[in-house]
């Protein structure tokens, strides 16, 4: 049987790895969060000067017909669908 400096050290052991889990839970939360912020961002900026110039647009709408595939994605920007 262990003793009870071993069985303490290992319950220390188990918390720090759950604490350790919990801040890599945080850190990747952040990121996730960061990552569709910049995403929201750029896409608002782009739609922005889609609405200033019709040629970038154009060019926009042909880039979002070759990558969108989902039905209701592409309704969403009024694009035909996928056959």
């Amino acid at each position: 049987m262990a003793s009870d400096k071993l069985q303490k050290l290992i319950a220390q052991r188990k918390a720090l790895e759950e604490r350790i889990k919990q801040e890599q839970n945080r850190e990747n939360t952040k990121k996730r969060k960061a990552d569709t912020r910049r995403k929201i961002l750029a896409g608002a900026a782009v739609l922005d000067e889609a609405e200033k110039r019709e040629e970038f647009r154009e060019e926009l709408y042909a880039l979002l017909g070759r990558f969108l595939t989902r039905e209701d994605d592409r309704a969403m920007f009024g694009l035909e669908e996928k056959k």
